[in-house]
């Protein structure tokens, strides 16, 4: 199935359960791959509207600071540990926490 093909699925899958918070995700990264800045908006929605929505977090932090928008991944990173810790997610948190520390020091940060 190419790219295309299943962006279009997707979509049609979110118009059908638009407070499904998996097909924005699944959206986000499918976009990810062809047009970051519409990944971005799928990302910020979730983000905003679905913020208890764990996997969103990684993908997002990274996301952002392939884009060069640190401060927006360092806070999403720092959200995203926060979660995971109060869900009681440890594989989550561990996840999170070395792509933190990893985001930091190659971005020589703090």
């Amino acid at each position: 199935m190419s790219n295309s093909s299943r962006i279009e699925q997707l979509l049609q899958f979110a118009k059908e359960e638009p407070d499904n918070p998996f097909n924005l995700y699944a959206l986000a990264l499918e976009y990810q791959k062809t047009d970051p800045d519409q990944a971005v908006g799928y990302f910020e929605k979730l983000l905003s509207d679905h913020s208890d929505y764990l996997p969103t977090y990684y993908h997002a932090g990274a996301l952002f600071t392939e884009l060069e928008e640190l401060e927006k991944a360092k806070a999403t990173y720092e959200s995203g540990i926060q979660l995971a810790d109060k869900q009681e997610n440890q594989h989550a948190l561990r996840e999170l926490k070395n792509a933190y520390q990893n985001f930091l020091f190659e971005n020589d940060l703090d």
